[in-house]
């Protein structure tokens, strides 16, 4: 079991834009335990988080893990192919700020997205509200982009502690 160290706001190396897999190898598969256990021990220590990319544990490769209790998966590769107009605020965190504070950000309502599967199958999924922005956000990450990148206003940066007592 390797619990990686995440990535903080402020690290150059998060704005590196990561490389596709190409090959489905030993490789990947350290990646995607690394990914697992990793998230599996934040949601365990703070509660939060369905979701990690590679590149917040220092792999630059296009690898997302999502886990929840009756599902995860993990996407190879994910490229947005649509985005709806329609957009919505929320209040979104990240593991590499911590969780210590949250933004407020507008995010499409609706995308689809192109990935492999961990058996190279090429899916295609349509993400609806908290998933459509979970999946943004998590694709952004491959890119070198955070949610901090969308804040328009500082007003709309609030944290975590100010953040529970409004709004859980």
């Amino acid at each position: 079991m390797a619990i990686k160290e995440v990535l903080l706001i402020g690290n150059p190396e998060l704005r590196k834009k990561s490389n596709d897999i190409n090959d489905f190898d030993k490789e990947l598969n350290l990646i995607m335990q690394d990914l697992n256990d990793t998230l599996t021990y934040l949601q365990e220590n703070k509660n939060i988080g369905r979701a990690l990319a590679a590149p917040q544990i220092g792999y630059f490769k296009n690898v997302i893990y999502y886990q929840q209790p009756n599902l995860s998966f993990y996407m190879i590769n994910p490229k947005i192919i649509w985005k709806s107009k329609q957009m919505f605020n929320v209040w979104d965190s990240c593991f590499s700020f911590n969780v210590a504070f949250f933004v407020n950000i507008k995010r499409h309502k609706k995308i689809k997205i192109e990935f492999k599967d961990v058996n190279n199958k090429l899916i295609n999924k349509e993400y609806n509200d908290d998933l459509s922005e979970l999946f943004q956000h998590e694709v952004d990450h491959l890119n070198g982009i955070l949610a901090t990148d969308y804040l328009e206003d500082n007003r709309k940066l609030i944290m975590c502690e100010e953040w529970e007592r409004r709004y859980r």
